[in-house]
């Protein structure tokens, strides 16, 4: 008996260091793209193939003739500009509306709220790539909004996923609190910025990641609506340094500009890497 509790034991003991080391190698897999385009951009055009990752042994062979390049000869530096214009704002947006409606059907009773919940529900289903040619297009060309940037931020500023993510996380905000605001006279505005909203804020750095990572990598409406090359963002640039059959595209170069495009949102995830973990897990676990 003794020696069969000590197996057991011991098969216990080895579970977690055996997910542990299954996650570790997963993860290692996930990051050998990242790993061969940090070294591809110090690496010079010829030499790219030549060994998949830096050659040790001829480190005097690295380059950043590929950053100059990208700085000197191409607009990135106004590229990187538009995204964090475009990104910053939308995200700060769609952040502030989503958790705006959140509370409101979280906190608020009115007619006809199930048949709008269902009909918000019910676009979820509908991908956004299908209403582009039916109505997107004509309505931007309407207003005249061809080549704007409000174009891009406008249809993007609300979003009904955020919007049924900000109401399960303001279910846990307490009515109490609520009542006791109003009884002190607070606004329903002032109860949303100062009582929900700091109770929320997991949710807050969770989405507002989510929400600046899709619109920094947004490309499909970006590319059909913006048409001036000063007013792309990163994507849009990217792409258009891929040459085609009859030139040689320049991957030293490219795999620079895609590095540093990663910097600004890996700079983001370190600082909202708490409430982003948090906001991830939060009802998970029963307290």
């Amino acid at each position: 008996m003794a020696r069969g509790h000590t197996a057991t034991t011991a098969v216990a003991a080895a579970k977690p260091l055996l997910v542990h080391a299954l996650l570790s190698a997963f993860a290692w897999l996930i990051l050998v793209p990242f790993l061969w385009m940090t070294c591809a951009a110090f690496k010079r055009q010829q030499d790219i193939f030549s060994t998949p990752f830096l050659p040790w042994g001829r480190l005097h062979d690295l380059t950043l003739d590929n950053f100059r390049v990208l700085f000197t000869r191409e607009p990135y530096a106004r590229w990187l500009v538009n995204s964090l214009f475009v990104s910053s704002l939308q995200t700060a947006l769609v952040v502030t509306f989503s958790s705006l409606g959140g509370f409101a059907l979280a906190k608020y009773r009115f007619a006809g709220k199930r048949i709008l919940m269902a009909v918000m529900f019910a676009t979820l289903l509908l991908p956004a790539q299908v209403l582009y040619p039916s109505g997107g297009i004509d309505l931007v060309r309407r207003l005249g909004w061809v080549n704007s940037y409000l174009a891009v931020i406008v249809p993007g500023s609300v979003s009904v996923f955020g919007i049924f993510l900000f109401m399960q996380a303001m279910k846990g905000v307490p009515d109490e609190l609520l009542q006791a605001g109003r009884v002190d006279g607070c606004s329903e505005l002032r109860l949303w910025w100062e009582i929900a909203l700091p109770i929320v804020r997991p949710m807050i750095g969770a989405y507002t990641l989510l929400s600046f990572l899709a619109s920094w990598n947004a490309f499909l409406w970006p590319q059909i609506v913006l048409q001036d090359e000063a007013r792309y963002t990163l994507p849009l640039g990217l792409s258009g340094m891929i040459g085609l059959a009859e030139y040689e595209t320049r991957y030293g170069v490219l795999m620079a500009g895609t590095l540093v495009s990663v910097l600004p949102v890996l700079v983001l995830f370190f600082v909202l890497q708490r409430d982003f973990i948090a906001g991830l897990t939060r009802g998970a676990v029963k307290g």
